[in-house]
């Protein structure tokens, strides 16, 4: 099938969700050749502007959830994660926002990897903080259940990659799974916080999520280029509720904060990320970090349904981390993970 797809895409034809979910589950299986994924995933990123469509995206997503690792948590859990791309070097927001959540009485269940465009990705500041990231379903499963979050390291779920990996590094631009990994946490959330890197990709992936089975969720983009909430600009937000979206505009004043420079939200390396995290879930960060936290923390707890509002989220938020149960939620995490 890939042979044919590969045509099809070079002419400028859109694949339907059944031709993606085959090629996919042929390159997943290793039945193609190197050669082959690098013309797939070359022709797939140039075909026109917009690039996948949403039965693409879907049809790839399913394909690569069903090769990986299967992990049934028997909970609902939440997942907050960006696309990555954007090339802001921001700290790890989405990793310290998620702490907060799970403080907050959710399941956080995060899935990523090492850096790939920035100096410190999800698995490099947990590790940082202390966090052991190489963990069996079962160990994942307990984390959730006594910490509240646990991380799936993707390169062990998505062993199939490998037949990728090498690829993606050697063309050096954006493919198909920099959205791909997102979308196929082995956890399977219901709740999901996704920030993507152009707001083109806000209102597909909002249907793709639908699709998958996330009942609560919010596909969002910082209009400054962040693939989080921002409070840098104002962020435009898909709303995902039982099957329905509704899409919307927020920026910092609207709770209260004032709009920051992106440059203040800069991060480092793992060990600096590390520090930043720790600073603001003790309260001794106090500026726009700390703000960019509460923005999307806010926000999962009231996907979550911890709160009734959005602005309600972002006061919960706070009063988490001022009551010092963000910390104990990463030293939990940290002696959990390492026992």
């Amino acid at each position: 099938m890939i042979k044919e797809a590969i045509v099809k895409i070079v002419n400028k034809e859109d694949l339907t969700y059944d031709e993606a979910y085959t090629v996919m589950n042929e390159i997943m299986s290793g039945e193609t050749t190197p050669t082959q994924n690098a013309a797939f995933l070359s022709a797939l990123s140039t075909k026109s502007a917009r690039a996948e469509t949403t039965d693409e995206i879907a049809g790839c997503a399913t394909a690569m959830r069903e090769h990986a690792t299967q992990v049934n948590t028997g909970m609902d859990v939440f997942e907050i994660v960006g696309t990555g791309g954007d090339n802001a070097h921001s700290f790890n927001i989405s990793t310290t926002s998620a702490l907060v959540a799970a403080a907050g009485g959710m399941k956080v269940a995060k899935h990523g990897n090492r850096a790939a465009s920035s100096k410190c990705g999800t698995a490099d500041c947990l590790e940082a903080l202390g966090v052991n990231i190489d963990q069996s379903p079962e160990k994942c499963v307990e984390l959730l259940e006594k910490a509240g979050m646990c991380f799936f390291f993707a390169q062990k779920y998505h062993t199939s990659m490998k037949y990728v990996g090498a690829i993606r590094k050697e063309l050096g631009f954006r493919t198909v799974f920099n959205i791909l990994g997102p979308l196929t946490n082995p956890g399977r959330p219901s709740m999901q916080l996704l920030g993507v890197y152009d707001d083109y990709l806000i209102i597909p992936l909002a249907q793709v999520l639908i699709s998958l089975g996330v009942k609560r969720g919010m596909v969002v983009y910082g209009q400054d280029k962040l693939d989080e909430i921002s409070m840098s600009s104002p962020t435009s937000i898909c709303e995902i509720k039982d099957g329905w979206y509704k899409s919307y505009t927020i920026c910092p004043e609207d709770f209260g904060f004032k709009t920051c420079k992106k440059e203040e939200l800069v991060g480092g390396t793992p060990e600096e990320n590390a520090k930043i995290t720790r600073d603001i879930l003790s309260g001794k960060e106090r500026g726009p970090k700390r703000e960019a936290v509460l923005l999307n923390a806010g926000a999962s707890l009231y996907i979550g349904g911890k709160a009734d509002t959005f602005v309600d989220g972002v006061k919960l938020a706070a009063e988490i981390i001022d009551s010092g149960k963000a910390t104990e939620t990463l030293e939990k995490l940290i002696e959990i993970s390492n026992t």
